[in-house]
């Protein structure tokens, strides 16, 4: 297992497979162990995702995570116990024929596309976003998914209470208390899972793989890694390799090096993915292979034509089959939707790119990104264009050296919010964060605009005129990378940047004061004659579930 996971840190993308037999087919009789989830009268949605809040320690899970490093064997066994106590042994999980996937960045992508190309074979799906990995973007039960859509509120209010309720009821004096926010959401998906009887799951790792409570899983089908890089360093490790060791932590079968999309493309069209940026074929190549090798476990027919299978002698892995993708696996690749990332959304005389990169390398893929779409988006306008950037990040990353990338973008105004959708009711509970403070967030908002007026002083004149290689058609900033504001929700940053030419977003009358500071002032003139608006959200998925929330009513409903 050490060399496996030693090779792990070179490789772009892995998968490992499981020798499991046809006994645990998607045919297999389950003899399943979840009891049923009962009505609880008077308990709504919005009360289940309260309770759920009050479990979230997810600055204290980290901490603890941190301390216990050493012996992740003793996370694992604490989840054991929770299993237990909520009415699941660890063997019931082999009969969800799990795809576990974890990774740097793009593991979620990983995930969207594997979940549709399987579903597209008419297999009824079940998909896990581990609270440890990405947050969701308007409500908590996007993280447990049947056939791509979130669970409805009915069907996680019962299966939240009974869980809840269940493990209330198993508290005794030595000790055993409630699972934190991450854990408990991981119970849930398995009991979900088991009683709605989906023929796989696909499982995304949270923060590493190790250590992650979803390592409970003992006999996945397959695993996969989507990349490498350093990321959340503080715990899992300040090197590839440290990361790498983590990340291996999930493979418990053969480990294969997965070859490049290009390769499963030769002799056939270019495929088209239904995510945008060059970075999603790196994505798609490992969800090919993910699907094809859970197919040929479950004795499945349609595989894709054979072309090779060779091994990679300059990376010492075996490579993974080259295979002509299905027509199912195409469709799947194509249909495939990941609201929150490269998505963009055309309202009238804006249009609103929303992607939630929040690491370097993520930022630089979305610069391509945007770059490109802004070229595809081209159109006659009466009036100017307008480019404006909508951003924030949390934790524990450098928001400096993320704004730096952002700057050759050529942006007219920077807009900087926290995560908050409102500020002047509670909102809701799904977007509820009980590990900052108002006080902080604003802080840390202000330090991102100073960061950005700094790197504005820095830039020549040249750079803020002449547009980058492989950039989008010139544009010259009105007022130059310095302009910028901060404001205290995302649904007044929106205001003042749609200047109520939004169709879709159609907020009451801004607050006192609006519209005080020179910038905001002169701004909304520029904004309200412009032709075309331009506005990238991105720094956090956060903020990006915040602005959906406001733009997107329906995800809500």
């Amino acid at each position: 297992m050490s060399r496996a996971r030693n090779h792990l840190r070179a490789a772009l993308s892995l998968l490992a497979v499981s020798a499991r037999g046809a006994a645990t087919g998607v045919l297999g009789q389950r003899g399943l162990s979840a009891w049923p989830a009962p009505q609880e009268p008077g308990m709504e949605y919005q009360d289940a995702v309260g309770m759920l809040n009050t479990l979230q320690t997810n600055a204290s899970y980290l901490e603890q995570a941190k301390s216990q490093r050493g012996d992740p064997q003793k996370q694992l066994e604490a989840m054991e116990l929770f299993l237990a106590r909520s009415g699941l042994q660890v063997e019931d999980l082999d009969r969800l024929n799990i795809i576990h996937v974890t990774g740097t960045k793009g593991k979620g992508s990983t995930c969207a596309f594997t979940e549709h190309i399987l579903r597209n074979y008419g297999l009824k799906t079940g998909f896990f976003r581990s609270p440890g990995s990405s947050p969701h973007l308007v409500q908590v039960r996007e993280r447990i998914r049947i056939n791509g859509q979130p669970i409805s509120c009915d069907l996680f209010t019962k299966h939240f209470w009974r869980l809840y309720r269940r493990l209330e009821d198993t508290k005794d004096g030595s000790g055993a208390s409630m699972p934190t926010y991450f854990r408990f959401l991981t119970l849930m998906a398995f009991h979900v899972f088991l009683q709605e009887k989906v023929d796989l799951a696909v499982v995304e790792v949270g923060i590493g793989g190790a250590y992650d409570c979803t390592n409970i899983v003992r006999r996945p089908v397959v695993c996969g890694v989507s990349s490498l890089g350093l990321d959340h360093t503080s715990l899992l490790g300040d090197t590839v390799e440290k990361i790498a060791w983590q990340k291996g932590g999930i493979f418990k079968c053969p480990l294969y090096l997965c070859p490049p999309l290009e390769a499963l493309e030769e002799g056939g069209p270019p495929l088209t993915l239904g995510l945008q940026g060059e970075h999603q074929r790196s994505n798609a190549a490992l969800a090919l292979q993910l699907a094809r090798c859970w197919l040929q476990q479950q004795e499945h027919r349609d595989l894709g034509e054979l072309k090779t299978s060779r091994v990679s002698g300059s990376w010492q892995l075996p490579l993974a089959p080259v295979f002509q993708p299905t027509s199912h696996m195409c469709h799947g690749l194509q249909n495939t939707e990941w609201p929150g990332r490269t998505q963009v959304l055309q309202h009238g005389p804006l249009t609103w790119y929303l992607d939630g990169a929040h690491t370097t390398s993520s930022v630089q893929a979305c610069v391509r990104w945007f770059r490109q779409a802004l070229q595809r988006n081209q159109r006659p306008t009466s009036g100017p264009e307008v480019r404006v950037l909508l951003f924030n990040s949390t934790g524990d990353r450098d928001p400096a050296a993320l704004l730096k990338l952002l700057q050759p973008c050529q942006f007219d105004y920077a807009v900087f919010c926290p995560n908050l959708t409102e500020v002047s009711s509670p909102g809701s509970a799904d977007q509820q964060n009980f590990t900052v403070t108002l006080d902080q967030v604003l802080i840390r908002c202000l330090a991102h605009q100073q960061h950005w007026s700094h790197l504005g002083e820095q830039a020549s004149p040249a750079l803020q005129s002449t547009p980058q290689p492989s950039g989008p058609v010139p544009h010259s900033p009105h007022r130059g990378s310095a302009s910028s504001l901060v404001f205290s929700c995302v649904s007044h940053a929106l205001q003042w940047i749609s200047q109520g030419r939004d169709p879709v977003f159609q907020p009451s009358s801004p607050p006192r004061g609006f519209l005080a500071h020179p910038t905001a002032s002169s701004g909304a003139s520029v904004l309200q004659e412009a032709g075309a608006i331009h506005v990238l959200v991105t720094g956090s998925l956060h903020l990006v579930g915040g602005v959906l929330k406001l733009l997107e009513p329906s995800l809500s409903q």
